[in-house]
């Protein structure tokens, strides 16, 4: 069975840089949707970022567009989300997740598969 195993938070100061990575093992994922959601205490889920199924076509939350990029290398079946500029309201968990369809969304519920998620803390 497919799983996502995501490494990469931390803690880091307004205007740093952080890189996320999620590793899939025991699945092929190439076809399928990948996002990044953010969790802050006390909130809901919330899409930051979605790659379409073969990296066609990108996605992101409008407050992190020009600051978050995220790609994939299916041979490698990893995703990476490169953060700069980062802001305190980016503090969250970040949870890598796979959809069983092509097309991006930014609903939890169209996502199948979910790694444990990576804390995130941006201090002022």
């Amino acid at each position: 069975q497919l799983q996502l195993v995501e490494s990469g938070g931390g803690l880091v100061q307004s205007g740093g840089s952080l890189r996320l990575s999620c590793a899939a093992s025991g699945g092929d994922w190439g076809f399928s949707a990948i996002a990044w959601f953010r969790q802050a205490p006390g909130k809901e889920r919330v899409g930051v970022s979605c790659i379409s199924g073969y990296g066609i076509r990108e996605n992101y939350l409008d407050s992190v567009q020009g600051r978050f990029t995220m790609s994939r290398d299916n041979f490698k079946n990893t995703v990476t989300l490169q953060m700069n500029d980062l802001k305190p309201e980016d503090t969250g968990v970040y949870f890598c997740t796979k959809a069983p369809v092509f097309a991006c969304t930014n609903a939890p519920r169209d996502f199948d598969m979910w790694g444990q998620g990576t804390q995130i803390v941006v201090s002022p």
